[in-house]
């Protein structure tokens, strides 16, 4: 690893990432190893590889949670939070923007047929997700099947209940599948990361992750705890959140299902992490102060989990990183998170995505040209948008 820099450098960086990564978790891992293992030699190939494994074996948004532990590499705690705000700010100033354009014209029909484009373009992105993840979480047939008894669970048990259920399961079963060896040099970790701020970020963890699991929340509280509960529980990043998400904000009545959808189409179009969509939903909110207050709360709730429990791994990770028991678990958690963006996609279906013949051509055409075109994303919700309107 290079010599050590400054936050105010990590910002910057990861500034302009944050307003040039299109294409969700995944691509931004690309535009990382290629920004800090190539060009500015930031880290090695082996230690970056160590950064990412660590953070895919965590719940949380892989690609900012990859950025946290950069930023702390580079430049200590300070640049740890500042990879975050540059990487995570841009999508989260826009997607506020897009709640608060929205919220000024809720009654235009041309504003409800925008909507409605966003909509399929989002039912388009979580089939291609579903599609992309099958292949790379389930290579063979017993976590295809383990997949497939998470989605029948959901639709058995669809709440917060179920989703806990099938994690407990996919822990359970994973640790009895075959299993690579482990492999990979150790990552160089550097003394600013002292093993008791680890315990003190995994003691906060624990505490919040109890408060937000009380029932007796209300105002801002409530709004927090949805957002944090969500974040705690969310294995595999990306579109992953949105089952979690939809249960935390839409079945209280927080947010409306058509108004959920419409910013989930919105989030497609933008760049930086997908997680940003919290900051649509706490703009929204019919619970606490939503506007900027609602928006500031829900998006750092959703992030902060997964950023003190990277925090809390990261001195250890050399170890535990070589317990096959564990890395079994995550691969079975792994599985029957596709079960969980399957169950997603249909739900989106349900919910009002598909209304007419002319729906059902718009989304085949956008998931078509998503897997076999390799249409980038952001033109792909443009022309869902535009053909609803026109149509």
């Amino acid at each position: 690893m290079k010599r050590a820099g400054s936050p105010v450098e990590v910002f910057l960086a990861f500034l302009l990432l944050g307003v040039s990564c299109f294409g969700g978790p995944v691509a931004h891992l690309g535009y990382f190893r290629k920004t800090f293992v190539e060009r500015r030699a930031w880290l090695s190939e082996t230690d970056y590889a160590a950064v990412v494994s660590l953070c895919q074996f965590l719940p949380g948004p892989a690609s900012s949670q990859t950025g946290f532990c950069i930023g702390m590499l580079r430049a200590g705690w300070l640049g740890g939070i500042a990879a975050w705000i540059g990487f995570t700010a841009p999508s989260a100033l826009l997607m506020f923007a897009a709640a608060q354009w929205i919220g000024l014209h809720p009654l235009s029909p041309l504003v409800a047929r925008l909507l409605h484009g966003l909509q399929l373009a989002a039912i388009a992105v979580v089939a291609q997700a579903v599609l992309a993840m099958a292949r790379q979480l389930c290579p063979d047939t017993p976590r295809r099947m383990l997949a497939v008894l998470a989605a029948a669970i959901l639709i058995l048990v669809p709440d917060t209940p179920g989703q806990i259920l099938i994690l407990v399961i996919g822990a359970f079963i994973g640790r009895f599948l075959p299993l690579e060896e482990a492999a990979g040099r150790p990552l160089r970790i550097p003394p600013a990361s002292h093993e008791i701020i680890s315990l003190i970020c995994l003691a906060a963890f624990a505490m919040l992750l109890v408060v937000s699991v009380g029932a007796w929340q209300a105002g801002n509280l409530a709004l927090f705890a949805a957002f944090y509960r969500t974040g705690a529980l969310v294995f595999g990043g990306g579109h992953v959140v949105l089952p979690l998400l939809q249960n935390a904000v839409v079945a209280p009545g927080y947010v409306s299902p058509s108004l959920f959808l419409a910013g989930y189409g919105a989030a497609q179009a933008l760049p930086g992490p997908l997680f940003t969509f919290a900051a649509f939903l706490g703009a929204v909110a019919k619970v606490g102060d939503a506007g900027a207050a609602g928006a500031a709360i829900a998006t750092v709730a959703i992030f902060l989990p997964g950023l003190l429990l990277v925090a809390a791994l990261l001195p250890y990770w050399n170890r535990v990183r070589q317990d096959r028991a564990l890395t079994g678990c995550v691969n079975g958690v792994n599985a029957v998170v596709v079960g969980l963006l399957a169950y997603a996609l249909l739900d989106l279906v349900t919910l009002g995505g598909i209304r007419s013949l002319s729906d059902i051509v718009i989304a085949a055409g956008a998931i078509a040209a998503l897997i076999f075109g390799r249409v980038p994303p952001i033109l792909v919700v443009a022309a869902c948008a535009a053909l609803a309107i026109v149509l």
